[in-house]
């Protein structure tokens, strides 16, 4: 069958869908937020193939599977085993990395194991195994009438007495051996020193050298190697020359050996390769004095130990400090003598300090320290789930030391290719990787090259499809759990195209996020590359250009939530284009547009924040002035260095300056112009909670009023209930069975736990005496399953609660629940949730707004909306920074910092800045070129 044919799709708010689609083509399916594009992309299309697959597997392999279930839809005809790549990091686990995440390390262990040569930690020089025959040989080349020592060395340079190996070798028949260079027969050995340190040699046998005696020598050798650990040393007599042999990778001068090189040495994750002082992990998690007394300014009286600031319960033990050492409690903490700043920090050691009891008298014990005991109570508590919150903000990652944050042992660090061992390789970045790897072809001796041809092809293969997902810029060893949702979601889509499958169903979402326009063309050709492979590609995507380039265009709408679920417009891009009803439509033939501001706000030069010196990650020591009272965009390609700037330089200077902590980790030189504002809020896409219980109503504060409102509902009154009442988090008026939740957790044992609507409560989460109250015949589980819309409609005659809602609607969040689980928003609807929150306090005209790609998940109707908001914001005097690839969103900026040129450590210079215009000017910009199809017709 060539095409997919669904009848009947319901999941979520989709009408009863019948669609056709055809097979092995591009698809994408497109449409405003919460119309229903994921709804029919993963929650039915995805989830049916995934399951059809997985219920064709045996029950044994099943339970090692996630079991989705059925999805709301009548029949699906032509449908295949389902991938999705979404968007979400590929592991948060610190041991998971680009390199592991994408393969590329497991072939680069086997190329070091295989082709790598051993060097010297001590002389830098290679080592190599040799053979019996080959110590023979080497023997015999030498001048016939030499006389030798063969010498088995037993103990090198090592205190202590030698009794047990003398013992050993006179019960194996030794004769001879020599102690610290002098030969002695074993029956007269001096006593040595034990406080010395000695070296022992067994003269395993003394030769005048002859050509005939291969045989004799072997067997010597033998002999040797069996009681040296594979070392031996030969020594001429008369000139005191020395030859060092050995049958394992061993340094001759210092005695370093490997037992073997095999891929094992090289992985971080096995106890053969880790470094045994950080076990892999690369880095230390340690107290930091900084972080402890972020205000040096205060005393230990006004707070100064943060850790300690709240209860102040450690104030006998500063009394009985500062009692001892002399000093003032109110003293700041930068005033006090070094040595009581050490002492305060790591304690007093064995010294007592006296202690003042309540009753009377004294008592003399010493003081642990600030960070032993921190560092005592981390141990104790690391596992449970409060300690991250609570210990977290005062420690810090450093590299370790035994290892230089190359997480293996020294055993592994000494195998080299061409001088680099594979830490150096992994630090590399994706393009330079692959330019190292291409020339080791024709690098190696031929008969490692033979071995190293295939690994090679491997490997440069992968590190091709991340470079042509525009992932050039990331290092191998860069953790999964750094990466943003859209890099995470290309790694996974370059190693589907590396699998080779054919005949798959692919489900991508929004693959385009964090990518700029000039890297989105090799996008497409990839995705157009697995389609290719003779695969179904379904893209949901808002991207213009990706949109056009589609074979197939889905349009679902014409709204969000209730008011969508229908499909608008189907067909190729130019039938969408005609299709009068759709919104998407509408956009791609100019019909609608996203007007260019009339004229772009101009700036007093004297009113700036100029952030001087930046030169965190890639930052090449930027000083960048932002103009206060305006628009700014950052933009640039991706790796540039927007986020090292914007998010961990200026905001982070801005956070410690307002609340009024030392800047710890400086990574700039000064911050200018903080005087113009009264407070920085960054609104991020991380999720308003980690729980179901968080959801919009929650977040935004719209459900305090709401039950409250309940509360003064004459049934409740006369039931004596309050607000707490109506709250699903505390008892009361909860339904105790689910404890609130709604839902129980079955344990299928062998199977997926499954989670079923509570029996009790119906999935309601209240008990029914809770749920009598009722507000225009809806009780309180009934609101919270209302979307915005719906509830601004219902509470239209409360301001309270309507003017909050109103804001949720205002940035185009109408279509959700306002009791919608938190984590089953997306990272674009989190970050709106947040906007609307903010924009219900006050505003002073003084704040900067900072937002990362605010326009992740946005169809060009919901930008626009979200544009309204952010220049409202900026007509109020405020400030709006916004990093952003987005061409709609840049266009309309009244200034633009474009970074670059390149990603990694090829970028982070300004290459550009201006109005939108002044960029299509610049020669060097990167942005530039791609705004010039909006000046077209006129300029500002």
């Amino acid at each position: 069958m060539c095409v997919l044919k669904i009848q009947g799709a319901r999941e979520h708010n989709l009408k009863n869908i019948d669609l056709v689609v055809p097979r092995n083509q591009f698809v994408v399916f497109t449409g405003v937020s919460g119309s229903g594009k994921s709804s029919l992309a993963f929650d039915t299309l995805y989830a049916e193939g995934q399951r059809r697959y997985v219920e064709s597997l045996s029950v044994y392999a099943r339970q090692f599977l996630e079991l989705m279930p059925k999805p709301d839809v009548d029949s699906i005809e032509g449908l295949s085993p389902a991938i999705a790549i979404e968007q979400k990091t590929t592991s948060n686990n610190p041991r998971s990395t680009v390199g592991t995440v994408t393969d590329v390390y497991d072939y680069l262990r086997l190329l070091f194991a295989r082709v790598g040569t051993p060097h010297s930690p001590t002389t830098g020089e290679p080592i190599e195994a040799q053979s019996v025959s080959h110590m023979v040989e080497h023997v015999l080349a030498l001048a016939e009438g030499t006389r030798l020592y063969l010498l088995a060395p037993l103990v090198r340079q090592r205190k202590g007495g030698l009794q047990k190996e003398i013992i050993f070798l006179t019960q194996r028949g030794f004769q001879r051996l020599r102690l610290d260079g002098v030969v002695y027969s074993v029956d007269d050995v001096p006593e040595v020193d034990k406080n010395k340190k000695h070296t022992l040699e067994v003269v395993v046998d003394r030769l005048i050298l002859k050509k005939d005696q291969g045989p004799q020598l072997a067997d010597a050798f033998e002999t040797a190697l069996s009681l040296s650990q594979g070392v031996v040393w030969i020594e001429n007599i008369d000139t005191k020359e020395r030859f060092v042999f050995s049958s394992r990778f061993s340094c001759p001068v210092s005695g370093f050996s490997l037992e073997g090189v095999a891929p094992a040495l090289f992985s971080f994750n096995s106890p053969l390769g880790a470094c045994a002082v950080c076990n892999g992990l690369g880095l230390h998690i340690t107290f930091d004095e900084r972080l402890i007394v972020p205000n040096k300014t205060l005393s230990l009286k006004e707070g100064a130990v943060a850790p300690w600031r709240v209860s102040f319960y450690n104030f006998p033990v500063f009394q009985a400090l500062s009692g001892h050492y002399n000093f003032s409690l109110n003293t700041p903490f930068q005033e006090l003598d070094p040595a009581v700043q050490r002492v305060i920090f790591y304690g007093t050691g064995k010294n007592t300090l006296p202690f003042v009891q309540e009753g009377g008298g004294c008592v003399h014990k010493p003081f642990e320290g600030v960070i032993p005991l921190l560092e005592k109570r981390w141990k104790n508590q690391k596992d449970k789930p409060w300690a991250p919150k609570d210990l977290a903000a005062y420690q810090v990652r450093v590299p370790c030391g035994g290892c230089g944050g190359h997480r293996l042992k020294p055993e592994a660090l000494c195998v080299k290719i061409q001088g680099l061992h594979i830490g150096d390789v992994t630090r590399f970045s994706i393009d330079k990787a692959l330019e190292w790897v291409g020339g080791l072809e024709g690098a190696l001796v031929p008969q490692k090259e033979k071995i190293a041809k295939r690994l090679l092809h491997e490997v440069c293969q992968r590190l091709s499809f991340l470079k042509s997902v525009g992932l050039g810029y990331l290092s191998l060893n860069r953790e999964s759990g750094t990466l943003s949702g859209g890099e995470g979601q290309r790694i996974r889509l370059a190693s589907q195209i590396g699998s080779g499958l054919t005949g798959v169903l692919y489900v991508l979402d929004e693959p385009s996020i964090g990518l700029h326009q000039r890297d989105n063309d090799r996008l497409i050709q990839t995705l157009q590359h697995l389609k290719q492979l003779g695969n179904t590609v379904i893209v949901v995507e808002h991207d213009e250009d990706t949109i056009l380039q589609a074979d197939y265009v889905v349009d679902i709408g014409p709204g969000a939530g209730s008011q969508g679920g229908y499909v608008v417009a189907h067909g190729s891009p130019a039938e969408v284009i005609k299709a009068p009803q759709s919104l998407t439509g509408a956009y791609l033939r100019k019909e609608k547009t996203i007007p260019l501001p009339q004229q772009y706000r101009s700036f007093n030069p004297q009113r700036v924040l100029c952030l001087k010196n930046a030169h965190l990650n890639n930052l090449k020591n930027l000083t960048v002035s932002f103009p206060l009272g305006c628009f700014v965009a950052v933009s640039g390609v991706s790796g540039g260095g927007k986020s090292s700037l914007v998010m961990e330089t200026l905001y982070e200077g801005l956070h410690h300056f307002f609340s009024k902590t030392d800047n710890v980790f400086q990574s700039y030189q000064s911050l200018e112009g903080v005087e113009h504002l009264d407070k920085v809020i960054h609104i991020s896409q991380q999720p308003i909670g980690r729980t179901p219980r968080s959801n919009p109503a929650t977040y935004t504060g719209v459900f305090t009023p709401i039950r409250e409102w309940f509360s003064q509902l004459p049934e409740a009154k006369a039931r004596g209930y309050g607000a707490g009442r109506f709250s699903f988090n505390v008892k009361g008026g909860r339904c105790e069975a689910c404890e609130g939740e709604g839902v129980l957790k079955i344990e299928m044992h062998f199977l997926p736990d499954v989670y079923v609507d509570c029996d009790t409560c119906q999935g309601k989460r209240y008990n029914k005496e809770t749920l009598d109250v009722r507000y225009k015949g809806q009780a309180i589980s009934d609101v919270l399953r209302l979307t915005v819309d719906d509830a601004q409609m219902f509470f239209d005659a409360v301001p309270a609660i309507y003017e909050k809602l109103a804001l949720l609607s205002r940035v185009g969040l109408g279509y959700v629940q306002i009791g919608q689980s938190a984590t089953t928003l997306s990272g674009g609807e989190a970050q709106r949730v947040k906007l609307s929150k903010e924009l219900s306090r006050r505003s002073t005209g003084r704040t900067l707004y900072i937002l990362d790609e605010p326009t992740t998940g946005l169809h060009f109707e919901d930008i626009r909306k979200l544009l309204e908001i952010l220049h409202s914001l900026v007509d109020q005097g405020n400030t709006v920074i916004v990093i952003e690839h987005n061409l709609d969103v840049v266009k309309t900026a009244d200034w633009v910092f474009d970074l670059g040129p390149q990603g990694g450590e090829e970028g982070g210079h300004i290459v550009a800045q201006g109005t939108p215009y002044q960029l299509t000017q610049n020669p060097h910009s990167i942005t530039g070129p791609y705004l010039k199809k909006y000046f077209a017709k006129g300029v500002l």
